[in-house]
């Protein structure tokens, strides 16, 4: 393992949990759009992460795939809504706020971790080029 190769692991982390948190961020924010009953509904977003080089010590993580939800989403009686059917129905995405804000502290809670390598490394090597100042 190079010298180095903390702030490549530390920064993949990084870049895998912020794209992790866009994708939770997008999908809160969509939840409430609404589609009329003859189009899909807005689809939630997953990121799916995958080590590299796993057990090597070195590579760190990656996205290997953006995965989206189902379409189909939930129909809701709304009648006075510009998009609603005949029947008064318009589509919701069928999207769970509290497993959203689980998947957002679960993300936050990775990129802080991932910073904090990245910082603790940085003010060790920080203290090794003092020592050779000495």
């Amino acid at each position: 393992m190079a010298i180095f190769d903390t702030f490549g692991i530390a920064g993949s982390g990084l870049m895998v949990h912020r794209k992790w948190l866009d994708a939770v961020s997008d999908n809160i924010a969509n939840i409430n759009t609404v589609s009329s009953t003859n189009e899909d509904a807005f689809r939630e977003r997953f990121v799916v992460a995958q080590a590299v080089d796993y057990g090597s010590g070195e590579g760190g993580v990656r996205v290997a795939k953006a995965e989206f939800g189902s379409g189909e989403g939930r129909m809701v009686y709304d009648p006075t809504h510009p998009l609603a059917d005949a029947e008064g129905y318009v589509k919701y995405p069928d999207i769970d706020l509290g497993d959203q804000m689980t998947q957002l502290l679960i993300a936050q809670r990775g990129y802080q971790a991932n910073l904090a390598v990245v910082s603790r490394a940085t003010d060790a090597y920080q203290a090794a080029l003092q020592l050779g100042r000495h």
